[in-house]
């Protein structure tokens, strides 16, 4: 990927985590070709890029979509997650050091104490960078990778409405976790890890938004800001124009 497909890739993902580009939404190409003011190749590329971590759908005559998982896929997503803590958790339990522990608590004091101030939605960003924490300690990077992209596809989730979470039950889920694995109660841990992400799950509502929808210019206008420097301009000569995306666009559709 080149370097200026590599920028938009980035705004465009940080734009769907961030629920301005809500599932659904319509990518053109030409538009946002204008809107970057880059080539459609370059769009291209950066449209193939963030389909690889399923937050966009690519379809034949139709164009590309910000991805609108359903039912299945969230469970799916979950079935993925919990498989990936629970391999950590064999990882953690023979391996993790006092200064692990006391991390890991530390984390789980933190959402503590944002849920007793009411803090919820700070409550939710600690709740879910405790898996993040909890992967990073296995110091696989395959692993920290995988789950990485994973998390990512869960944030098409939270742009559908959510139930009101259990946030106390959610939290003690977390501290139990750490306090069977200290104990070496691996097999309890796994179970919990599992009964943990089904009912995040159940706590999504699906095909109902809670986002405004915005017109992709209105939703990237504010991540390009200052950052038009950050799309370095193509060499002398060197050719970027629509044409240029022709035997891209159709190796995507030979590979499907």
């Amino acid at each position: 990927m080149s370097s200026r497909s590599k920028v938009v890739a980035d705004i465009l993902t940080r734009a769907i985590i961030e629920h301005r580009l809500v599932p659904g939404c319509k990518l053109g190409e030409r538009e946002l070709a204008e809107i970057f003011d880059v080539s459609r190749i370059v769009i291209r590329q950066a449209l193939i890029r963030i389909a690889e971590d399923g937050l966009v759908q690519m379809e034949r005559n139709r164009g590309a979509f910000v991805a609108k998982p359903g039912i299945q896929e969230a469970l799916e997503i979950y079935d993925a997650l919990t498989l990936v803590e629970q391999g950590v958790a064999a990882q953690l339990s023979d391996r993790l050091g006092p200064a692990g522990w006391a991390e890991l608590r530390q984390h789980v004091e933190r959402q503590r104490q944002a849920v007793a101030a009411g803090n919820n939605p700070l409550a939710d960003v600690l709740g879910q960078e405790f898996h993040t924490v909890f992967v990073r300690l296995s110091r696989n990077k395959v692993m920290q990778e995988i789950h990485a992209q994973l998390l990512r596809r869960t944030t098409l989730l939270r742009s559908l409405i959510t139930a009101d979470f259990d946030y106390c039950n959610l939290l003690d889920d977390h501290a139990r976790v750490i306090d069977l694995l200290e104990k070496g109660r691996l097999k309890q841990a796994m179970e919990l890890i599992e009964s943990h992400h089904r009912t995040v799950v159940r706590g999504y509502i699906m095909d109902r938004q809670v986002f405004p929808e915005l017109t992709p210019r209105e939703a990237l206008g504010p991540y390009l800001e200052g950052r038009t420097a950050e799309l370095p301009k193509p060499a002398p000569g060197k050719k970027t124009g629509d044409n240029d995306g022709a035997s891209v666009h159709s190796h995507v559709h030979a590979s499907k």
